[in-house]
């Protein structure tokens, strides 16, 4: 830990994130119709080597001084956080005119004050010096830690309030990685960490989602046959790196229904914004892939994926990673509106903003294929709070990969498998269901797919809520 605390202590001296608090306040956002009461800041926290990532800040419209600081993280990898806050659980949505945000009354800043951070860097605003994007798990989880105690720099007045990190999809991976480092830091004072349809170990997430696939009336009969026949034995199935052939075209069926078949991979029972399209098509000059390659990882057939999206990209001057069945042209325009980036401090060298990087996706080091260890160490230190929660929906990471892997934990039961309650407009609903077990929870969201505010913002602000203030789900 001396090699970081120096490193952080040599970034100070060299004019790290060198612009005062006051000079990143947002003073005036193009598009409301009332600028908020709450105070919000937008703009660069450097790191290491150059880099230099965006945070947009917004403080808590209860208690600033006194209620949670929290860090939000979108996953990819390469996807911006930014689109968690306008789309997701943010003070301000975004409407489908692409300028005009209206207020969120379930935003999680009523509660707590949250930090979205662009990371890593070449993702949306965040930008490096020498323009190379190529990264990979551990320097990420590195540059978010610095990220963080950088901030904390900048806004000393939050070092003491209680601090939670939470992420969403690849933020499986980013957030227990960092909260490693976090729980390290006596400076920081970490409380818990929530992850939401994370990518928690591909291999539970490869094997369930086939399951998850012939329950929900995706596979039919002549395939589900198939697959026990090739993929099982002994009765365990392995559908994740399974050495025979006819296995692995079984399984490439259920990836091509899943993926390419035109469903919202995102939320099974949601329509695919603007139709159903291709995984990979030039549009305008312009090479647009819909796939962010976080299943099947192992397969010698999707081994490939990066060397032949990279020679696809070779060919053309633009590519553009879209997820797929999302619309993202609203946000697009508006962060891209020259009035918007200036309110929000925007460098100059910052690329225009798209909602995934296909240069850090495509050349991005999945060094992690699960996140055991590094919960297990959470765990071990029996202090902090650590929810996992999914949609049901998803099927980018399903619910009962997670649930899997949080029993793989292998951690005492305290409360057995029950339903979770919450008041929405029409009375007392169910939420989902929760399973507690000393110090994590696994809980689900009914009918929530892999955005869990954006669809069930009512039920996923009163999860938020009780997480944070350590109540029963």
């Amino acid at each position: 830990m001396q090699v970081v605390v120096l490193s952080c202590f040599l970034l100070s001296l060299l004019g790290g994130g060198d612009a005062a608090p006051a000079a990143d306040e947002v003073k005036y956002l193009p598009g409301l119709q009332k600028q908020p009461s709450f105070k919000q800041y937008s703009g660069y926290l450097s790191v290491a080597d150059g880099k230099h990532l965006h945070y947009w800040f917004v403080e808590s419209q209860n208690k600033p001084s006194t209620d949670p600081l929290v860090l939000w993280l979108n996953g990819g990898p390469g996807c911006s956080s930014l689109d968690g806050f306008l789309t997701e659980h943010g003070p301000f949505l975004i409407q489908d005119d692409g300028a005009t945000l209206q207020y969120n009354q379930y935003s999680w800043n009523t509660i707590a004050n949250m930090l979205y951070l662009e990371s890593p860097a070449g993702v949306g605003f965040s930008y490096s010096d020498d323009r190379k994007y190529a990264t990979n798990d551990t320097e990420v989880s590195m540059n978010n830690y610095l990220a963080l105690k950088e901030f904390l720099r900048l806004f000393p007045e939050f070092s003491k309030n209680d601090l939670f990190l939470t992420g969403e999809s690849y933020g499986g991976i980013y957030i227990p990685t960092l909260a490693e480092r976090v729980m390290e830091d006596a400076s920081l004072n970490l409380q818990g960490v929530a992850v939401g349809n994370g990518l928690s170990s591909y291999e539970m997430n490869d094997n369930s989602l086939v399951y998850f696939a012939y329950y929900h009336g995706l596979l039919g009969s002549r395939l589900w046959t198939s697959l026990q026949t090739f993929c099982c034995s002994g009765g365990k199935c392995n559908f994740y790196d399974n050495p025979k052939e006819n296995c692995s075209k079984s399984v490439a069926e259920v990836q091509h229904i899943v993926y390419a078949s035109g469903l919202n991979m995102y939320n099974l029972y949601a329509p695919c914004p603007g139709g159903v399209r291709q995984r990979f098509s030039v549009e305008r000059g312009e090479l647009v892939i819909r796939d962010l390659g976080n299943s099947f990882i192992n397969h010698q057939w999707t081994q490939l994926r990066s060397q032949k999206l990279r020679g696809l990209a070779s060919s053309h001057l633009s590519v553009r990673l879209d997820p797929p069945c999302t619309n993202s042209t609203p946000s697009n325009l508006y962060l891209n509106n020259q009035f918007v980036r200036t309110a929000l401090h925007i460098s100059p060298k910052a690329l225009d903003w798209v909602i995934c990087s296909s240069e850090v996706n495509l050349n991005y080091g999945r060094l992690y294929l699960d996140v055991r260890k590094q919960y297990l160490k959470l765990l071990s230190a029996l202090k902090y709070r650590v929810l996992v929660y999914n949609g049901d929906v998803d099927m980018a990471c399903n619910f009962m990969g997670d649930e899997w892997f949080v029993e793989s934990l292998n951690q005492k039961v305290e409360v057995l498998r029950r339903p979770w309650l919450y008041v929405a407009e029409d009375g007392q609903q169910i939420g989902g269901f929760v399973k507690e077990f000393d110090n994590i929870a696994f809980l689900t969201v009914k009918g929530s797919g892999h955005m869990v505010p954006t669809d069930k913002p009512i039920a996923a602000f009163a999860m938020f809520s009780r997480f944070l203030k350590r109540e029963p789900y």
